[in-house]
Protein backbone atom coordinates (compact mmCIF):
# COMPACT_ATOMS: atom_id res chain seq x y z
CA UNK A 1 0.00 0.00 0.00
CA UNK A 2 1.25 3.53 -0.95
CA UNK A 3 -0.23 6.44 0.45
CA UNK A 4 1.32 8.86 -1.27
CA UNK A 5 0.19 8.05 -4.44
CA UNK A 6 -2.02 11.62 -5.26
CA UNK A 7 1.57 13.53 -5.08
CA UNK A 8 4.56 11.61 -6.18
CA UNK A 9 6.56 14.84 -5.84
CA UNK A 10 8.00 16.50 -3.04
CA UNK A 11 6.20 19.60 -2.18
CA UNK A 12 7.83 23.50 -1.90
CA UNK A 13 9.74 23.71 0.97
CA UNK A 14 7.74 25.79 3.10
CA UNK A 15 5.20 23.07 2.12
CA UNK A 16 7.07 20.13 3.32
CA UNK A 17 8.18 21.74 6.83
CA UNK A 18 4.87 22.61 7.97
CA UNK A 19 3.74 18.72 6.86
CA UNK A 20 7.17 17.71 9.06
CA UNK A 21 6.23 19.74 11.97
CA UNK A 22 2.45 18.74 11.97
CA UNK A 23 3.58 14.93 12.02
CA UNK A 24 6.26 15.90 14.80
CA UNK A 25 3.31 18.12 16.90
CA UNK A 26 0.97 14.45 16.51
CA UNK A 27 3.65 12.55 18.20
CA UNK A 28 4.10 15.59 20.60
CA UNK A 29 0.43 14.90 21.45
CA UNK A 30 0.79 11.01 21.73
CA UNK A 31 3.92 11.45 24.31
CA UNK A 32 1.87 13.94 26.11
CA UNK A 33 -0.78 11.18 26.69
CA UNK A 34 1.72 8.45 27.24
CA UNK A 35 4.40 10.25 29.20
CA UNK A 36 1.79 11.02 32.02
CA UNK A 37 0.34 7.90 32.56
CA UNK A 38 3.17 7.06 34.66
CA UNK A 39 3.14 9.82 37.22
CA UNK A 40 -0.80 9.46 37.64
CA UNK A 41 -1.08 5.83 38.33
CA UNK A 42 -0.32 6.53 42.03
CA UNK A 43 -3.48 8.65 42.11
CA UNK A 44 -5.49 6.77 39.70
CA UNK A 45 -5.16 3.74 42.35
CA UNK A 46 -6.13 6.02 45.08
CA UNK A 47 -9.31 7.28 43.48
CA UNK A 48 -10.38 4.20 42.50
CA UNK A 49 -9.36 2.07 45.16
CA UNK A 50 -7.66 -0.41 43.08
CA UNK A 51 -4.59 -2.67 43.08
CA UNK A 52 -1.75 -2.30 40.73
CA UNK A 53 -2.90 -6.01 39.10
CA UNK A 54 -5.45 -4.32 38.14
CA UNK A 55 -3.95 -1.03 36.88
CA UNK A 56 -2.98 -3.48 33.88
CA UNK A 57 -6.28 -3.46 32.22
CA UNK A 58 -4.70 -0.49 31.50
CA UNK A 59 -2.48 -1.79 29.53
CA UNK A 60 -4.11 -4.06 28.16
CA UNK A 61 -6.83 -1.29 26.49
CA UNK A 62 -4.19 0.33 24.98
CA UNK A 63 -3.07 -2.81 23.35
CA UNK A 64 -6.52 -3.64 22.00
CA UNK A 65 -6.59 -0.15 20.30
CA UNK A 66 -3.04 -1.01 18.47
CA UNK A 67 -4.49 -4.67 17.44
CA UNK A 68 -7.51 -3.00 16.24
CA UNK A 69 -5.67 -0.72 13.80
CA UNK A 70 -3.11 -3.33 12.76
CA UNK A 71 -6.42 -5.20 11.58
CA UNK A 72 -8.18 -2.48 9.70
CA UNK A 73 -5.01 -0.30 8.30
CA UNK A 74 -4.43 -1.99 5.35
CA UNK A 75 -8.08 -1.62 4.53
CA UNK A 76 -8.58 1.88 5.55
CA UNK A 77 -5.34 2.36 3.46
CA UNK A 78 -7.39 0.68 0.30
CA UNK A 79 -10.23 3.38 0.61
CA UNK A 80 -8.50 6.63 1.99
CA UNK A 81 -5.58 8.95 0.92
CA UNK A 82 -2.70 9.78 3.94
CA UNK A 83 -4.74 12.75 4.54
CA UNK A 84 -8.11 11.45 5.87
CA UNK A 85 -5.99 8.43 7.46
CA UNK A 86 -4.27 11.31 10.14
CA UNK A 87 -7.08 12.82 10.40
CA UNK A 88 -9.48 9.98 11.70
CA UNK A 89 -6.52 8.96 14.23
CA UNK A 90 -6.63 12.98 15.28
CA UNK A 91 -10.24 12.73 16.00
CA UNK A 92 -9.77 9.30 18.03
CA UNK A 93 -7.61 10.82 20.42
CA UNK A 94 -9.42 13.97 21.03
CA UNK A 95 -12.50 11.55 21.92
CA UNK A 96 -10.41 9.91 24.40
CA UNK A 97 -9.03 13.21 26.30
CA UNK A 98 -12.83 14.61 26.05
CA UNK A 99 -14.39 11.57 28.38
CA UNK A 100 -11.61 11.63 31.11
CA UNK A 101 -11.90 14.52 32.74
CA UNK A 102 -15.25 13.59 33.84
CA UNK A 103 -13.65 11.49 36.49
CA UNK A 104 -15.90 8.49 34.86
CA UNK A 105 -16.10 4.85 36.43
CA UNK A 106 -12.97 2.99 36.23
CA UNK A 107 -14.34 0.18 33.42
CA UNK A 108 -14.95 3.21 30.59
CA UNK A 109 -11.95 5.20 31.79
CA UNK A 110 -9.52 1.98 30.44
CA UNK A 111 -11.57 2.06 27.68
CA UNK A 112 -10.59 5.81 26.27
CA UNK A 113 -6.93 4.34 26.16
CA UNK A 114 -8.41 1.97 23.35
CA UNK A 115 -9.22 5.21 21.82
CA UNK A 116 -6.18 6.97 22.81
CA UNK A 117 -4.36 4.02 21.45
CA UNK A 118 -6.07 3.97 17.76
CA UNK A 119 -5.62 7.17 17.17
CA UNK A 120 -2.01 7.00 18.00
CA UNK A 121 -1.97 3.86 15.49
CA UNK A 122 -2.90 5.42 12.66
CA UNK A 123 -1.33 8.61 13.08
CA UNK A 124 2.44 6.87 14.13
CA UNK A 125 1.66 4.35 11.17
CA UNK A 126 1.36 7.05 8.32
CA UNK A 127 3.46 10.36 9.80
CA UNK A 128 6.20 7.38 9.97
CA UNK A 129 5.87 5.69 6.52
CA UNK A 130 5.57 9.25 5.09
CA UNK A 131 8.68 10.92 6.64
CA UNK A 132 10.64 8.02 5.76
CA UNK A 133 10.02 8.93 2.07
CA UNK A 134 11.75 12.63 2.20
CA UNK A 135 15.52 13.65 1.99
CA UNK A 136 17.71 13.18 4.74
CA UNK A 137 14.63 10.53 6.95
CA UNK A 138 17.10 9.88 9.56
CA UNK A 139 17.12 12.89 10.13
CA UNK A 140 13.86 14.13 10.75
CA UNK A 141 13.01 10.39 12.01
CA UNK A 142 14.98 11.37 14.93
CA UNK A 143 13.12 15.05 15.01
CA UNK A 144 9.77 13.04 15.17
CA UNK A 145 10.84 10.86 17.56
CA UNK A 146 12.53 13.45 19.87
CA UNK A 147 9.01 15.56 19.99
CA UNK A 148 7.09 11.95 21.19
CA UNK A 149 9.56 12.20 24.05
CA UNK A 150 9.51 16.03 24.74
CA UNK A 151 5.71 15.09 24.95
CA UNK A 152 6.79 12.37 27.58
CA UNK A 153 8.61 14.88 29.02
CA UNK A 154 5.79 17.71 29.63
CA UNK A 155 3.52 14.74 30.32
CA UNK A 156 4.75 14.06 33.99
CA UNK A 157 5.58 18.02 35.23
CA UNK A 158 2.07 18.92 33.96
CA UNK A 159 -0.13 15.66 35.55
CA UNK A 160 2.52 15.55 38.53
CA UNK A 161 1.41 19.21 39.25
CA UNK A 162 -2.35 19.25 38.77
CA UNK A 163 -2.59 16.21 40.91
CA UNK A 164 -0.60 17.78 43.35
CA UNK A 165 -2.41 20.95 43.74
CA UNK A 166 -4.88 19.70 45.12
CA UNK A 167 -3.66 18.03 47.67
CA UNK A 168 -1.00 20.48 49.09
CA UNK A 169 -3.99 23.04 48.70
CA UNK A 170 -5.93 20.59 51.54
CA UNK A 171 -8.84 19.28 49.62
CA UNK A 172 -9.53 15.76 50.74
CA UNK A 173 -9.39 14.52 46.62
CA UNK A 174 -6.68 15.15 44.08
CA UNK A 175 -8.24 16.55 41.22
CA UNK A 176 -5.58 15.13 38.78
CA UNK A 177 -8.37 14.13 35.87
CA UNK A 178 -8.41 17.52 35.59
CA UNK A 179 -4.70 17.13 33.59
CA UNK A 180 -6.63 15.37 30.90
CA UNK A 181 -8.04 18.91 29.52
CA UNK A 182 -4.47 19.78 28.47
CA UNK A 183 -4.14 16.91 25.79
CA UNK A 184 -7.32 17.57 24.79
CA UNK A 185 -6.96 20.99 23.88
CA UNK A 186 -3.53 20.00 21.85
CA UNK A 187 -5.74 17.41 20.04
CA UNK A 188 -7.49 20.20 19.09
CA UNK A 189 -4.64 21.83 17.39
CA UNK A 190 -3.01 18.49 16.42
CA UNK A 191 -6.74 18.33 14.20
CA UNK A 192 -6.31 21.99 12.79
CA UNK A 193 -2.71 21.27 11.43
CA UNK A 194 -3.47 18.13 10.37
CA UNK A 195 -6.11 19.55 8.39
CA UNK A 196 -3.86 22.25 6.95
CA UNK A 197 -0.95 20.93 6.29
CA UNK A 198 -2.20 17.32 4.93
CA UNK A 199 -5.54 19.06 2.92
CA UNK A 200 -4.32 17.90 -0.54
CA UNK A 201 -4.89 14.35 0.45
CA UNK A 202 -7.81 14.61 2.36
CA UNK A 203 -9.34 12.40 -0.24
CA UNK A 204 -10.77 9.01 -0.98
CA UNK A 205 -9.10 6.76 -3.66
CA UNK A 206 -10.70 6.14 -6.49
CA UNK A 207 -11.36 3.19 -8.54
CA UNK A 208 -12.41 2.46 -12.43
CA UNK A 209 -14.41 -0.86 -11.52
CA UNK A 210 -18.11 -1.20 -10.36
CA UNK A 211 -18.84 -0.49 -7.28
CA UNK A 212 -19.26 -4.52 -6.43
CA UNK A 213 -16.20 -5.42 -7.81
CA UNK A 214 -14.06 -2.82 -6.60
CA UNK A 215 -14.53 -3.62 -3.29
CA UNK A 216 -13.65 -7.20 -3.54
CA UNK A 217 -10.46 -5.68 -5.37
CA UNK A 218 -9.98 -3.58 -2.53
CA UNK A 219 -10.58 -5.95 0.15
CA UNK A 220 -8.27 -8.31 -2.38
CA UNK A 221 -5.39 -6.22 -2.66
CA UNK A 222 -5.51 -5.96 1.30
CA UNK A 223 -5.58 -9.25 1.89
CA UNK A 224 -2.41 -9.42 -0.26
CA UNK A 225 -0.63 -7.12 1.07
CA UNK A 226 -0.87 -8.56 4.63
CA UNK A 227 0.25 -11.45 3.59
CA UNK A 228 3.06 -10.41 2.01
CA UNK A 229 3.90 -8.67 4.79
CA UNK A 230 3.61 -11.46 7.17
CA UNK A 231 5.65 -13.55 4.59
CA UNK A 232 8.86 -11.29 5.24
CA UNK A 233 11.20 -12.48 7.65
CA UNK A 234 12.89 -8.98 8.55
CA UNK A 235 9.22 -7.91 9.49
CA UNK A 236 9.09 -10.43 12.67
CA UNK A 237 12.85 -9.44 12.91
CA UNK A 238 12.31 -5.83 13.48
CA UNK A 239 8.91 -6.22 15.12
CA UNK A 240 11.36 -8.48 18.20
CA UNK A 241 13.30 -5.70 18.25
CA UNK A 242 10.46 -3.18 19.15
CA UNK A 243 7.90 -5.66 21.65
CA UNK A 244 11.48 -6.16 23.81
CA UNK A 245 12.54 -2.23 23.97
CA UNK A 246 8.60 -0.82 24.14
CA UNK A 247 8.96 -3.29 26.74
CA UNK A 248 11.53 -1.42 28.18
CA UNK A 249 10.15 1.87 27.84
CA UNK A 250 6.83 2.19 28.81
CA UNK A 251 7.55 -0.73 31.94
CA UNK A 252 9.96 2.18 33.29
CA UNK A 253 7.82 4.84 32.62
CA UNK A 254 4.95 4.00 34.21
CA UNK A 255 6.16 1.80 37.38
CA UNK A 256 9.03 4.01 38.43
CA UNK A 257 7.04 6.48 40.42
CA UNK A 258 5.64 3.89 42.15
CA UNK A 259 8.93 1.73 42.59
CA UNK A 260 10.69 4.96 44.03
CA UNK A 261 7.52 5.93 46.24
CA UNK A 262 7.18 2.27 48.02
CA UNK A 263 10.71 0.92 47.78
CA UNK A 264 12.85 3.74 48.29
CA UNK A 265 10.55 5.52 50.40
CA UNK A 266 10.46 8.82 48.17
CA UNK A 267 7.93 11.57 48.60
CA UNK A 268 5.04 10.87 45.73
CA UNK A 269 4.57 14.83 44.90
CA UNK A 270 8.35 15.03 44.24
CA UNK A 271 8.71 11.39 42.70
CA UNK A 272 6.04 11.84 39.94
CA UNK A 273 9.15 14.57 38.44
CA UNK A 274 11.39 11.59 38.16
CA UNK A 275 9.95 10.20 34.94
CA UNK A 276 10.95 13.34 33.37
CA UNK A 277 14.47 13.00 33.50
CA UNK A 278 13.38 9.58 31.50
CA UNK A 279 11.99 11.25 29.00
CA UNK A 280 14.14 14.09 28.66
CA UNK A 281 17.55 12.06 28.49
CA UNK A 282 15.57 9.94 25.99
CA UNK A 283 14.39 13.12 24.23
CA UNK A 284 18.31 14.83 23.59
CA UNK A 285 19.39 11.34 23.03
CA UNK A 286 16.67 11.36 19.67
CA UNK A 287 17.85 15.08 18.94
CA UNK A 288 21.31 14.84 19.41
CA UNK A 289 22.30 11.00 18.90
CA UNK A 290 20.72 10.71 15.38
CA UNK A 291 23.00 11.74 13.45
CA UNK A 292 26.34 10.00 14.95
CA UNK A 293 24.48 6.61 15.05
CA UNK A 294 23.96 7.19 11.38
CA UNK A 295 27.27 8.04 10.36
CA UNK A 296 29.34 5.53 12.82
CA UNK A 297 26.47 2.54 12.05
CA UNK A 298 23.55 2.26 13.23
CA UNK A 299 24.02 -1.77 13.56
CA UNK A 300 27.27 -1.50 16.11
CA UNK A 301 26.03 2.50 17.43
CA UNK A 302 22.70 0.54 19.05
CA UNK A 303 25.26 -2.13 20.43
CA UNK A 304 27.11 0.39 22.21
CA UNK A 305 23.91 1.84 23.13
CA UNK A 306 22.65 -1.35 24.89
CA UNK A 307 25.66 -2.06 27.21
CA UNK A 308 25.59 1.39 28.59
CA UNK A 309 21.77 1.13 29.21
CA UNK A 310 22.48 -2.02 31.08
CA UNK A 311 25.43 -0.87 33.17
CA UNK A 312 23.27 2.21 34.18
CA UNK A 313 20.36 0.26 35.00
CA UNK A 314 22.82 -1.49 36.90
CA UNK A 315 23.30 1.31 38.99
CA UNK A 316 19.88 2.90 39.50
CA UNK A 317 19.49 -0.75 40.61
CA UNK A 318 22.23 -1.44 42.82
CA UNK A 319 22.75 2.28 44.21
CA UNK A 320 19.83 2.82 47.10
CA UNK A 321 20.01 6.31 46.93
CA UNK A 322 17.26 8.52 45.17
CA UNK A 323 19.56 11.21 43.56
CA UNK A 324 21.55 8.59 41.75
CA UNK A 325 19.08 6.91 40.59
CA UNK A 326 17.28 9.88 39.12
CA UNK A 327 20.31 10.54 37.08
CA UNK A 328 21.20 7.14 36.24
CA UNK A 329 17.62 6.62 34.50
CA UNK A 330 17.94 9.66 32.78
CA UNK A 331 21.45 8.94 31.26
CA UNK A 332 19.75 5.44 30.41
CA UNK A 333 16.83 7.51 28.21
CA UNK A 334 19.90 9.43 26.59
CA UNK A 335 21.42 6.78 25.70
CA UNK A 336 18.40 4.40 24.80
CA UNK A 337 16.85 7.59 22.80
CA UNK A 338 17.84 6.64 19.10
CA UNK A 339 16.43 2.93 19.80
CA UNK A 340 13.14 3.94 18.18
CA UNK A 341 13.59 6.59 14.94
CA UNK A 342 16.91 3.41 14.02
CA UNK A 343 14.60 0.44 14.11
CA UNK A 344 11.86 2.92 11.76
CA UNK A 345 15.05 3.92 9.63
CA UNK A 346 16.69 0.65 9.01
CA UNK A 347 12.54 -0.85 8.30
CA UNK A 348 12.49 1.67 5.26
CA UNK A 349 15.62 0.43 3.65
CA UNK A 350 14.36 -3.14 4.30
CA UNK A 351 10.73 -3.21 3.49
CA UNK A 352 9.47 -2.66 -0.41
CA UNK A 353 6.86 0.86 -0.65
CA UNK A 354 3.95 -1.25 -1.22
CA UNK A 355 3.81 -3.32 2.41
CA UNK A 356 5.91 -0.31 4.16
CA UNK A 357 2.57 1.42 5.54
CA UNK A 358 0.98 -2.44 6.65
CA UNK A 359 4.87 -3.47 7.75
CA UNK A 360 4.77 -0.66 10.21
CA UNK A 361 1.80 -1.32 11.22
CA UNK A 362 2.43 -4.56 12.61
CA UNK A 363 5.88 -4.33 13.79
CA UNK A 364 3.45 -1.52 16.19
CA UNK A 365 1.53 -3.72 16.81
CA UNK A 366 4.38 -6.02 17.73
CA UNK A 367 6.41 -3.53 19.79
CA UNK A 368 2.40 -2.07 21.49
CA UNK A 369 2.45 -6.01 22.75
CA UNK A 370 5.71 -5.84 24.43
CA UNK A 371 4.47 -2.13 25.68
CA UNK A 372 1.24 -3.97 27.22
CA UNK A 373 2.33 -6.93 28.14
CA UNK A 374 5.33 -6.41 30.40
CA UNK A 375 4.03 -3.66 32.39
CA UNK A 376 0.80 -5.33 32.71
CA UNK A 377 3.14 -8.54 34.09
CA UNK A 378 4.91 -6.03 36.28
CA UNK A 379 1.95 -4.60 37.65
CA UNK A 380 0.42 -8.11 38.66
CA UNK A 381 3.78 -9.77 40.17
CA UNK A 382 4.27 -6.53 42.08
CA UNK A 383 0.80 -7.40 43.71
CA UNK A 384 2.41 -10.25 45.27
CA UNK A 385 6.35 -9.74 45.25
CA UNK A 386 6.26 -5.76 45.65
CA UNK A 387 7.28 -3.40 43.11
CA UNK A 388 11.12 -4.26 43.40
CA UNK A 389 10.23 -6.36 40.56
CA UNK A 390 10.49 -3.90 37.97
CA UNK A 391 14.42 -4.07 38.25
CA UNK A 392 15.19 -7.55 37.75
CA UNK A 393 12.45 -7.10 34.68
CA UNK A 394 14.22 -3.65 33.11
CA UNK A 395 17.44 -5.44 33.19
CA UNK A 396 16.02 -8.53 31.52
CA UNK A 397 14.35 -6.63 28.81
CA UNK A 398 17.45 -4.42 27.53
CA UNK A 399 19.53 -7.56 27.65
CA UNK A 400 16.49 -9.04 25.23
CA UNK A 401 16.29 -5.70 23.09
CA UNK A 402 20.45 -6.03 22.36
CA UNK A 403 19.66 -9.75 21.65
CA UNK A 404 17.04 -8.93 19.16
CA UNK A 405 18.55 -6.14 17.57
CA UNK A 406 21.39 -8.15 16.08
CA UNK A 407 19.50 -10.90 14.19
CA UNK A 408 17.68 -8.26 12.13
CA UNK A 409 19.13 -8.76 8.66
CA UNK A 410 21.69 -5.97 7.29
CA UNK A 411 19.83 -3.58 5.17
CA UNK A 412 20.59 -3.81 1.52
CA UNK A 413 19.89 -1.06 -1.12
CA UNK A 414 16.17 -1.07 -2.25
CA UNK A 415 14.43 -0.47 -4.81
CA UNK A 416 11.33 0.64 -4.80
Amino acid sequence: METLQTDPVEPPVPRLLLKLITSGFSFFVAGVNDGSLGALIPYIRQQYDIGTNMVSVVYGTTFAGWLFAALTNSYLGQYFNLGILLLIGAVLQIIAHALRPWLLPFPVFAVTFFFAALGQAYLDTHANNWVSTVKGAHRWLGFIHAMYMAGCLVGPFVSTAVASASASAGSSTSHWQLFYTTPLGLGVINLVLVCVAFREWMTVKEHSQSETTESTSRQREARREMQKTLATPSVWFLSLYFFFFLGVAITAGGWIVEYLVHVRHGDLHKMGYVPAGFYGGSFLGRLLLAEPTYRFGERRMIVLYVVLCLALELVFWLVPDIITEAVAISLLGFFSGPFFATGISVASKLFAAEIRSSALAFIFLLGQIGGAVFPAVTGVIASQAGVKILQPMLVGLLGATGVSWLIIPKPRLHHD
